[in-house]
């Protein structure tokens, strides 16, 4: 299978430029320079490629979105927060393959006409950051961004942000307003960023993976991306695969390749030869999926289709034995500690999720409490400014949709059957 990203991330010294460059590292920055910034994004569009941060937006499009208007700065944001649980793919990106990820800023902010650019990194990220530190000034040492870049004179500055590590900040209005100082509240929309974004300038957002993927589309074409792929999900994901399996880990696989193909082939199976009880498919806040629904095309399209998402590509394993009960308060604990608490449906909602479930799962629900869930969930799901409401209501849905019997075995038992094993 052809990889895009991660060909030459066993080598310890990918990371630093030389040995980036000797792999024909910012090649595909050159030719860049040499085309017209509508031919790179024309590419882009040929390719397929869609936001790899959760949203999956397709990326072209979402460049043209900035208005043509050039007499005010643009800004092209990279976001690095990657604070979904169950998702850690974008760490791979920025540990071991760094200059990749800054030739793909180079090359779109070239193509969008931008000349301020922020990676902004999740503060809990020490390592990453300063790994990417050292890539930007090696890249700026040699001429790939500044003044001139490479004599084309097209000049970028690009700055390692920190952020402070919340959860909201993932979402991209949260992280504008965090980047400019303030409580790292999530914006009304509209204006959207391509209008009114960082600092009140047109500013794009993108994912690590989504621009790091750029310079193999400009190397080899659109078209080539796109038929990795499936229909309209071009190229390669990362997908990290996490919980009861064998060989958990970050892979790079064709989008579309089959859920359960990753799981039993590429991820080993469950561990301790254990049966397989569910799959939260796509991150924390995707609808879980029963065994019987993961022979499944992991793509945007297919997974819609039956009701989940493929998300930010984190995979997580149950295994049989475990209590969903417990699972899902684990969840709810983690969206009630992480809402900004600006909307009442959010704030109270998540709120309440955390305690119904916690007290279902201690042996003390009630009865009507299943029934008083999915209430909650239905007075926050897109009702709120930003999608963390919807993002803790989906989970809590599901989890009850598809394991009822369990949640009425806790209130009608009063104690876990399963021993609280998560």
């Amino acid at each position: 299978m052809e990889t895009v990203l991660t060909t030459h991330f066993a080598d310890d010294g990918y990371r630093r430029i030389d040995t980036y460059r000797s792999f024909g590292g910012y090649d595909a920055l050159r030719k860049s320079l040499s085309m017209t910034p509508e031919a790179i994004i024309d590419e882009v569009k040929k390719a397929n490629l869609r936001g790899r941060g959760g949203a999956g937006f397709p990326a072209g499009v979402k460049w043209g979105f900035l208005p043509k208007d050039l007499s005010r700065p643009r800004v092209l944001v990279i976001n690095a927060d990657e604070g979904e649980p169950g998702t850690f793919k974008d760490r791979v990106i920025m540990s071991r393959g760094p200059h990749l990820l800054i030739e793909g800023i180079a090359i779109a902010a070239f193509a969008l006409r931008v000349h301020i650019s922020y990676i902004y990194i999740r503060g809990e990220f020490v390592r990453e950051a300063r790994i990417l530190d050292e890539a930007v000034a090696e890249a700026y040492a040699a001429g790939f961004l500044g003044k001139n870049i490479l004599g084309s004179g097209f000049d970028l500055d690009l700055t390692v942000h920190r952020g402070a590590g919340a959860y909201i900040c993932g979402e991209e209005t949260s992280l504008i307003n965090s980047l400019e100082g303030k409580r790292g509240w999530p914006r009304l929309k509209p204006p959207f960023p391509a209008s009114v974004g960082a600092f009140g300038l047109p500013t794009i957002v993108n994912n690590v993976e989504t621009l790091a993927d750029v310079p193999w589309i400009v190397t080899n074409g659109g078209e080539k991306f796109a038929a990795i792929g499936v229909e309209k999900n071009g190229g390669t994901r990362l997908i990290g695969v996490s919980g009861a399996v064998n060989r958990p880990g970050v892979y790079e696989l064709p989008a579309g390749t089959n859920l359960k193909e990753i799981i039993y082939t590429h991820a080993g199976g469950i561990r301790d030869g254990k049966a397989l009880k569910a799959v939260i498919p796509g991150g924390s806040s995707t609808p879980v999926l029963r065994p019987d629904e993961i022979d499944v095309s992991y793509d945007i399209e297919s997974m819609a289709k039956i009701g989940t998402m493929a998300g930010s590509g984190g995979v997580i394993v149950i295994p049989e034995g475990t209590c969903m009960v417990r699972a899902l308060s684990t969840l709810m604990n983690f969206y009630s500690h992480e809402s900004c608490g600006q909307c009442t449906p959010c704030r109270e909602g998540t709120g309440w999720l955390k305690k119904i479930v916690g007290r279902i799962e201690a042996g003390k629900g009630r009865a009507g409490d299943v029934e008083l869930i999915l209430d909650v969930c239905d007075n926050m799901m897109g009702r709120t400014i930003c999608p963390l409401a919807d993002a803790a209501a989906m989970p809590a849905q599901s989890f009850i949709w598809k394991f009822r019997e369990e949640f009425d075995r806790h209130i009608g038992e009063q104690k876990c059957p399963y021993g609280n094993r998560f």
